[in-house]
């Protein structure tokens, strides 16, 4: 008597969209214990003394040594690394000894600033970037793209601090179009209660409108400059991406059919790399978001990054640690969304 077995497929121990959503945990996990880790070695291995920072250097060695064990410095490196992973957990970044406030209160006050200057910037970016980028790309070789060359190799190459200084000196100090460094006026200073802290948005949602149109006019400058360098990178890009879909069997197809130009470029090859358009343009946001201490700087705005830079040159490392962490934060954030987007827009990734 002989008996016979069927094979049967094998199922698998997970289904694949569980393996992809713990492959993406995972991914972040790994990714932000990396950043703690070198925020945390960053804070041991400055030149500066965390203790002195706090009780100053007319402090008895009594003090020294009580504020030494207070902030966990003779513990073993591993414990100290434990414990500052927790307090991060937990939203603690420490107190910052330039303003004597939590570090996460402060961040919080001064982000939205950054945020709002980084969302115009991208926002100019992509309006005057993409089309530059797709008309550069259907003109190859003519004006048009090498005008779009030369503004993305302008961007490239100078640096924001000397572009915001001319922009500063012809815009403000001769032509006087926009307002000087800072993010309102002192008379308007204070006048519009917070709700999001983005002034714009919080001054028309109160149906302040001068403040509106004052705050517009300070921060229509730095915002263009930003989303000068967004452009240039956003454009370059897209004339990459079109340049490879003009190329294409199916565009020459269309044509060949009897389809209009726009119809061609618009609804066939611009569509197809919309999806790589997206994670271009979060980089760009991202960039924008951690990069723009320079022009923070040079128009004296109250963003993240003047805050960083400030600490730093303050040697409150506290301060600078929890503005970078909340950086590095944002920006695996932006990365992870965009790669969801792209997931999520083409079947061909999943």
């Amino acid at each position: 008597m002989t008996s016979s077995t069927t094979n049967a497929p094998r199922q698998p121990l997970l289904p694949k969209w569980l393996k992809k959503l713990l492959g993406t945990l995972l991914t972040i996990a790994v990714t932000l214990l990396g950043l703690l880790f070198v925020t945390f070695m960053i804070g041991r291995v400055m030149p500066i003394d965390p203790v002195l920072a706090v009780v100053g250097e007319r402090a008895s060695q009594a003090q020294y040594d009580e504020v030494y064990r207070q902030l966990g410095l003779d513990q073993p490196l591993l414990v100290q690394f434990g414990i500052y992973i927790l307090d991060v957990l937990q939203g603690d970044f420490g107190r910052s000894i330039r303003t004597g406030m939590p570090v996460a209160e402060d961040i919080a006050r001064v982000f939205p600033a950054t945020l709002e200057l980084a969302t115009i910037g991208t926002f100019f970016g992509v309006v005057l970037g993409v089309p530059l980028g797709v008309m550069a790309a259907v003109k190859r070789g003519s004006w048009i793209d090498q005008t779009a060359r030369f503004v993305g190799l302008i961007g490239y190459s100078m640096p924001i601090f000397w572009l915001g200084l001319m922009g500063l000196l012809v815009f403000y100090g001769i032509l006087g179009w926009v307002a000087g460094p800072g993010r309102v006026d002192i008379f308007f200073d204070g006048i519009v209660e917070p709700i999001t802290g983005m002034l714009l948005l919080d001054s028309a949602l109160r149906g302040e409108w001068d403040v509106f149109r004052n705050a517009f006019s300070h921060i229509i400058l730095p915002a263009c400059l930003l989303g000068y360098f967004s452009l240039a990178y956003i454009s370059r890009m897209t004339r990459s991406f079109m340049l490879e879909q003009l190329s294409s069997e199916y565009v020459t197809t269309a044509r060949v059919k009897g389809l209009s130009e726009w119809n061609v470029i618009w609804r066939h090859a611009f569509r197809n790399i919309r999806i790589q358009l997206i994670t271009v343009i979060a980089l760009s946001y991202a960039n924008l978001l951690e990069g723009s201490v320079l022009t923070e700087i040079i128009f004296a705005w109250p963003g993240i990054g003047s805050y960083i830079t400030v600490s730093l040159l303050a040697n409150d490392m506290n301060a600078v640690l929890g503005g970078t962490v909340v950086i590095g934060v944002i920006f695996v954030g932006l990365n992870i969304f965009s790669d969801l987007l792209y997931r999520f827009f083409d079947p061909r990734s999943k």
